[in-house]
């Protein structure tokens, strides 16, 4: 287990905000739960991620690989394909750019493209040479928790408490990190919402987000359109409904999680969730001791 508590609550390779960041996703896949595939053309794409800067993204988060339940993976040089353009024209208009992937060789071709961060939803375990890659390249890496690739990961989704189990092998995959030469002011945190876990544990995770904030890290939030915030939407009985029905409950998500204090939240609708981020630095600057 880390016993790094206290680390700096730093900002890897993104803008230096006092307050909550706003990740846009762009998915170049053709296969996405959330947007059907409508960004799969890499110019389509690009406009995508440029609006979503003018919306208030802080940084774009490119992925070409769909991590939804039950996808296959796609293989490596079709991701690079998929992803590496579109990397490359975002950071050139001056973008910050995250890439979504679980692989070391798209990694280092996205960071060779321009990429500043590296969001590996495996946490490093679905390719070991992903972790000495980061620790060479410098750049900051999210690290979420992971238990097994689409396929499986649902068959994964037994835990004896759901917070801390999450929290203690989000500890581990720190200490791998940190153990590969990975700083610890680099590292970003996320608890993989909808990743082998039930709608119960997604809620549990949520309501206990300062816990998972102590280990020390910086987190990462990201529910954004996930079936687990159905519950809360009155879809007026239509069945089944699209993941952008959610885009309301997702907002609300996002400013819990802003006014709780994560490093960050990554959505698809971006207006509203940089308007929350904005709005919770706005009364943390107002409470005392400030």
């Amino acid at each position: 287990m880390t016993t790094l508590q206290h680390a700096p609550r730093v900002r890897p390779s993104a803008p230096e905000l006092e307050r909550c960041r706003v990740m846009g996703i762009v998915n170049v896949t053709p296969d996405s739960f959330s947007d059907g595939g409508r960004f799969g053309d890499a110019q389509v794409a690009i406009e995508h991620g440029l609006a979503l800067l003018r919306q208030g993204a802080d940084l774009v988060d490119v992925g070409g690989e769909s991590t939804r339940p039950g996808a296959e993976r796609v293989a490596e040089d079709e991701e690079l394909r998929r992803v590496v353009p579109v990397v490359h024209a975002l950071s050139s208009a001056g973008a910050q750019v995250s890439v979504d992937t679980m692989r070391a060789s798209v990694a280092a071709a996205a960071v060779d493209a321009g990429a500043t961060l590296v969001n590996d939803v495996s946490g490093g375990l679905a390719d070991p040479g992903m972790l000495p890659f980061l620790a060479d390249a410098g750049v900051g890496c999210v690290l979420m928790h992971w238990r097994a690739h689409s396929k499986l990961m649902q068959e994964r989704a037994t835990y004896r408490s759901v917070v801390e189990d999450v929290r203690s092998e989000l500890a581990r995959r720190c200490d791998a990190a940190m153990a590969a030469g990975i700083s610890a002011d680099r590292i970003v945190l996320d608890p993989g919402l909808g990743f082998a876990k039930e709608a119960g544990h997604n809620w549990s995770l949520l309501a206990r987000l300062p816990r998972l904030m102590s280990l020390g890290f910086p987190l990462l939030v990201g529910a954004s359109r996930k079936r687990f915030l159905a519950e809360c939407v009155d879809y007026g009985g239509l069945d089944p409904a699209e993941p952008a029905d959610r885009d309301d409950v997702s907002a609300a998500v996002a400013t819990v999680a802003a006014v709780t204090g994560v490093w960050g939240v990554r959505v698809h609708d971006v207006r509203p969730a940089a308007a929350a981020a904005r709005v919770a630095a706005r009364l943390a600057a107002e409470r005392p001791g400030r």
